[in-house]
């Protein structure tokens, strides 16, 4: 993939703040928010912000050292590395990112699966995510992503133009669900639609009912009729979800 003009400037700013200091800089999730974007081979997304089409690109920087003084000139461009289509880069010491990985084990195992080296050396050379703290994240994701669903369903007090938006809402955090569930199972894509049907084949649901979810993701609204018939399996799902992985946990 080609590294765009916006993360090329981003580079640039960055050696002018960190120097030397800057390690590395990397592009990550590019091919799961293409997936996202495109599950059935069209665009389901929307413009975000100005007048970029699709997700922000999101990327981080590794540099020895990270002092207030950095964050401050960060903070200060930060408006306008929005403005070329970035979201807010993810600035780490290379201290703390190998130390971090047993505390993030989804959120930087789904970097180390797609990414991109922009810059510098690769930071993710040797590393590995134990697959006991996948477990053990996958679990608490898939429970508090089931307790979210509950708790939003009595927060609409049977409206279902709010059901509609609990869905739309939670779309993009089922999707990662699903896709951290593949990883768990070392089935990793960075399709998030083949991760959906990976995940039905596995619980045996109805062939569409995560799919139809996490198709969601993007879209901006659906409406009353459509949450009324969604909700249901949706909510089966998530709880055979957590069921799914608590087995999966205690036969790992």
């Amino acid at each position: 993939m080609s590294i765009p003009d916006g993360v090329r400037a981003l580079e640039h700013d960055l050696r002018g703040i960190c120097g030397p200091r800057l390690q590395s800089l990397v592009i990550y999730g590019r091919r799961a928010a293409a997936a996202a974007q495109h599950p059935h081979g069209h665009e389901h997304g929307h413009e975000h912000g100005h007048g970029h089409a699709g997700a922000p690109v999101r990327t981080m920087a590794i540099v020895d050292a990270l002092t207030a003084a950095d964050l401050r000139a960060c903070a200060s461009l930060t408006a306008s590395w929005h403005e070329r289509g970035l979201a807010t880069p993810l600035v780490v010491a290379a201290h703390e990112f190998e130390r971090s990985l047993d505390a993030f084990p989804l959120e930087f195992g789904a970097i180390l699966a797609d990414h991109e080296i922009v810059a510098g050396a690769n930071p993710f050379d040797g590393l590995t995510v134990d697959s006991t703290d996948v477990r053990r994240a996958c679990e608490v994701q898939a429970r508090s992503h089931l307790l979210h669903l509950r708790e939003g369903f009595l927060e609409t007090r049977g409206r279902a133009d709010a059901l509609a938006v609990l869905i739309v809402e939670s779309a993009a955090s089922f999707a990662a669900l699903i896709r951290s569930v593949a990883r768990l199972e070392t089935a990793a894509s960075e399709e998030t639609a083949t991760a959906a049907r990976h995940a039905e084949r596995a619980l045996a649901v109805t062939p569409g009912s995560i799919a139809d979810i996490v198709a969601l993701v993007g879209v901006s609204e659906i409406s009353s009729e459509r949450a009324e018939r969604l909700f249901p399996p949706y909510l089966d799902v998530a709880e055979k979800l957590v069921a799914y992985v608590d087995g999966w946990s205690r036969r790992g």
